[in-house]
Protein backbone atom coordinates (compact mmCIF):
# COMPACT_ATOMS: atom_id res chain seq x y z
CA UNK A 1 0.00 0.00 0.00
CA UNK A 2 3.03 2.31 -0.09
CA UNK A 3 3.39 4.91 2.64
CA UNK A 4 1.35 4.35 5.76
CA UNK A 5 -2.14 5.83 5.74
CA UNK A 6 -2.82 8.39 8.47
CA UNK A 7 -5.98 8.10 10.56
CA UNK A 8 -7.30 11.42 11.85
CA UNK A 9 -9.38 10.29 14.81
CA UNK A 10 -10.86 10.55 18.27
CA UNK A 11 -9.87 7.22 19.83
CA UNK A 12 -13.03 6.74 21.89
CA UNK A 13 -15.19 6.91 18.76
CA UNK A 14 -16.49 3.61 17.43
CA UNK A 15 -16.37 5.01 13.91
CA UNK A 16 -12.65 5.62 14.34
CA UNK A 17 -12.13 2.27 16.05
CA UNK A 18 -13.62 0.31 13.17
CA UNK A 19 -10.87 1.66 10.91
CA UNK A 20 -8.15 0.73 13.41
CA UNK A 21 -9.68 -2.73 13.80
CA UNK A 22 -9.82 -3.24 10.03
CA UNK A 23 -6.17 -2.24 9.72
CA UNK A 24 -5.17 -4.52 12.61
CA UNK A 25 -6.99 -7.54 11.19
CA UNK A 26 -5.21 -6.94 7.88
CA UNK A 27 -1.83 -6.33 9.57
CA UNK A 28 -1.74 -2.94 7.84
CA UNK A 29 0.24 -0.33 9.80
CA UNK A 30 -1.36 3.10 10.08
CA UNK A 31 -0.34 6.33 11.74
CA UNK A 32 -2.76 8.01 14.11
CA UNK A 33 -3.47 11.67 14.80
CA UNK A 34 -5.77 12.41 17.72
CA UNK A 35 -8.26 15.28 17.90
CA UNK A 36 -10.34 16.22 20.93
CA UNK A 37 -13.84 16.63 19.57
CA UNK A 38 -15.04 17.89 22.94
CA UNK A 39 -12.69 20.86 22.54
CA UNK A 40 -13.71 21.59 18.97
CA UNK A 41 -10.42 20.52 17.42
CA UNK A 42 -12.15 19.29 14.24
CA UNK A 43 -13.80 22.68 13.74
CA UNK A 44 -10.67 24.79 13.47
CA UNK A 45 -9.99 26.68 10.22
CA UNK A 46 -6.92 24.51 9.59
CA UNK A 47 -8.83 21.24 9.99
CA UNK A 48 -11.72 22.44 7.83
CA UNK A 49 -9.35 23.65 5.12
CA UNK A 50 -6.95 20.73 5.01
CA UNK A 51 -8.57 17.58 6.47
CA UNK A 52 -12.36 17.62 6.17
CA UNK A 53 -14.55 20.57 5.28
CA UNK A 54 -17.41 18.76 7.03
CA UNK A 55 -15.57 19.14 10.35
CA UNK A 56 -15.90 15.48 11.30
CA UNK A 57 -13.70 12.50 11.99
CA UNK A 58 -12.60 9.87 11.19
CA UNK A 59 -10.71 10.79 8.06
CA UNK A 60 -8.21 8.44 6.45
CA UNK A 61 -5.37 10.27 4.75
CA UNK A 62 -3.79 8.39 1.85
CA UNK A 63 -0.81 10.35 0.63
CA UNK A 64 -2.22 13.79 -0.18
CA UNK A 65 -5.81 12.52 -0.45
CA UNK A 66 -8.35 12.58 2.37
CA UNK A 67 -11.16 10.04 2.71
CA UNK A 68 -13.91 10.89 5.24
CA UNK A 69 -16.61 8.49 6.46
CA UNK A 70 -15.62 5.43 8.45
CA UNK A 71 -17.07 2.74 6.23
CA UNK A 72 -15.48 4.24 3.12
CA UNK A 73 -12.12 4.24 4.89
CA UNK A 74 -12.61 0.62 5.97
CA UNK A 75 -13.40 -0.32 2.38
CA UNK A 76 -10.27 1.40 1.08
CA UNK A 77 -8.17 -0.64 3.50
CA UNK A 78 -9.94 -3.95 2.83
CA UNK A 79 -10.67 -3.82 -0.90
CA UNK A 80 -9.22 -6.94 -2.50
CA UNK A 81 -8.75 -8.77 0.82
CA UNK A 82 -10.62 -11.56 2.62
CA UNK A 83 -12.68 -8.96 4.49
CA UNK A 84 -14.63 -8.17 1.31
CA UNK A 85 -16.51 -11.21 -0.05
CA UNK A 86 -15.65 -12.30 -3.58
CA UNK A 87 -19.19 -13.49 -4.32
CA UNK A 88 -21.20 -10.68 -5.91
CA UNK A 89 -24.33 -11.15 -3.77
CA UNK A 90 -22.37 -11.57 -0.53
CA UNK A 91 -20.41 -8.41 -1.32
CA UNK A 92 -23.67 -6.48 -1.82
CA UNK A 93 -25.06 -8.02 1.37
CA UNK A 94 -21.97 -6.79 3.21
CA UNK A 95 -22.81 -3.27 1.98
CA UNK A 96 -26.41 -3.75 3.08
CA UNK A 97 -25.27 -4.34 6.66
CA UNK A 98 -22.83 -1.42 6.52
CA UNK A 99 -25.66 0.87 5.40
CA UNK A 100 -27.85 -0.58 8.15
CA UNK A 101 -25.12 0.25 10.66
CA UNK A 102 -25.03 3.90 9.66
CA UNK A 103 -28.79 4.33 9.22
CA UNK A 104 -30.40 2.15 11.92
CA UNK A 105 -27.73 1.22 14.45
CA UNK A 106 -25.21 4.03 14.87
CA UNK A 107 -27.72 6.93 15.12
CA UNK A 108 -29.36 5.19 18.07
CA UNK A 109 -26.91 2.88 19.87
CA UNK A 110 -23.87 5.11 19.36
CA UNK A 111 -25.70 8.39 19.84
CA UNK A 112 -27.14 7.31 23.19
CA UNK A 113 -23.70 6.13 24.31
CA UNK A 114 -22.33 9.59 23.53
CA UNK A 115 -25.23 11.45 25.11
CA UNK A 116 -25.21 9.48 28.34
CA UNK A 117 -21.45 8.95 28.80
CA UNK A 118 -19.97 12.18 27.43
CA UNK A 119 -22.72 14.77 27.75
CA UNK A 120 -24.46 13.24 30.77
CA UNK A 121 -28.16 12.69 31.43
CA UNK A 122 -28.42 15.88 33.51
CA UNK A 123 -26.94 17.99 30.71
CA UNK A 124 -29.14 16.85 27.85
CA UNK A 125 -31.27 19.44 26.10
CA UNK A 126 -35.04 19.21 26.18
CA UNK A 127 -34.98 18.06 22.55
CA UNK A 128 -32.51 15.29 23.36
CA UNK A 129 -34.58 14.13 26.34
CA UNK A 130 -37.64 13.92 24.12
CA UNK A 131 -35.73 11.72 21.69
CA UNK A 132 -34.42 9.28 24.31
CA UNK A 133 -37.35 6.81 24.27
CA UNK A 134 -37.51 6.77 20.47
CA UNK A 135 -33.78 6.28 20.07
CA UNK A 136 -33.73 3.57 22.72
CA UNK A 137 -36.59 1.72 21.01
CA UNK A 138 -34.87 2.03 17.64
CA UNK A 139 -31.60 0.76 19.12
CA UNK A 140 -33.36 -2.21 20.68
CA UNK A 141 -34.97 -2.98 17.31
CA UNK A 142 -31.59 -2.86 15.57
CA UNK A 143 -29.97 -5.18 18.12
CA UNK A 144 -32.94 -7.56 17.98
CA UNK A 145 -32.74 -7.72 14.20
CA UNK A 146 -29.03 -8.57 14.43
CA UNK A 147 -29.70 -11.18 17.10
CA UNK A 148 -32.37 -12.89 15.01
CA UNK A 149 -30.10 -12.89 11.96
CA UNK A 150 -27.12 -14.29 13.88
CA UNK A 151 -29.16 -17.03 15.55
CA UNK A 152 -28.52 -19.36 12.61
CA UNK A 153 -25.21 -18.08 11.24
CA UNK A 154 -21.75 -17.06 12.42
CA UNK A 155 -21.30 -13.85 10.43
CA UNK A 156 -23.55 -11.10 9.15
CA UNK A 157 -22.76 -11.46 5.43
CA UNK A 158 -21.32 -14.51 3.69
CA UNK A 159 -19.56 -17.34 5.44
CA UNK A 160 -16.62 -15.46 6.97
CA UNK A 161 -15.78 -12.29 8.84
CA UNK A 162 -16.29 -9.23 6.63
CA UNK A 163 -16.44 -5.47 6.90
CA UNK A 164 -20.10 -5.86 7.83
CA UNK A 165 -19.07 -7.50 11.10
CA UNK A 166 -16.36 -4.93 11.80
CA UNK A 167 -18.68 -1.99 11.13
CA UNK A 168 -21.36 -3.31 13.49
CA UNK A 169 -18.99 -4.69 16.11
CA UNK A 170 -17.54 -1.25 16.84
CA UNK A 171 -20.55 0.25 18.58
CA UNK A 172 -22.35 -2.98 19.49
CA UNK A 173 -19.65 -4.19 21.87
CA UNK A 174 -19.83 -0.92 23.85
CA UNK A 175 -23.62 -0.54 23.63
CA UNK A 176 -24.04 -0.95 27.38
CA UNK A 177 -21.86 2.09 28.14
CA UNK A 178 -24.86 4.38 27.68
CA UNK A 179 -26.79 2.44 30.32
CA UNK A 180 -29.81 1.95 28.08
CA UNK A 181 -29.07 -1.39 26.40
CA UNK A 182 -28.32 -4.83 27.87
CA UNK A 183 -26.32 -7.16 25.65
CA UNK A 184 -27.49 -10.10 27.77
CA UNK A 185 -30.83 -9.68 25.96
CA UNK A 186 -29.11 -10.71 22.71
CA UNK A 187 -27.32 -14.07 23.16
CA UNK A 188 -26.61 -14.59 19.47
CA UNK A 189 -25.05 -11.13 19.32
CA UNK A 190 -22.91 -11.99 22.37
CA UNK A 191 -21.63 -15.16 20.68
CA UNK A 192 -20.86 -13.15 17.54
CA UNK A 193 -18.95 -10.54 19.56
CA UNK A 194 -16.82 -13.34 21.00
CA UNK A 195 -16.10 -14.67 17.50
CA UNK A 196 -14.91 -11.25 16.34
CA UNK A 197 -12.68 -10.94 19.42
CA UNK A 198 -11.14 -14.35 18.71
CA UNK A 199 -9.96 -13.30 15.25
CA UNK A 200 -6.15 -13.17 14.73
CA UNK A 201 -4.97 -9.56 14.89
CA UNK A 202 -7.95 -8.32 16.90
CA UNK A 203 -7.26 -5.18 18.95
CA UNK A 204 -9.40 -3.66 21.69
CA UNK A 205 -10.88 -0.19 21.36
CA UNK A 206 -8.48 1.06 24.01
Amino acid sequence: MGDRPILHEYAASGNCYKIRLTAALLDCPIERREYDIMQGETRTPDFLAHVNANGRIPVLQVGDKFLPESNAACFWLADGTHLVPYDRFERADMLHWMFFEQYNHEPNVATLRFWMKWIGADNLSDAQRMQLPLKQAAGVAALKLMDDHLESRDWLAGHDLSLADIALYAYTHVAEEGGLFALSDYPAVQRWLARVEAEPGYVKMG
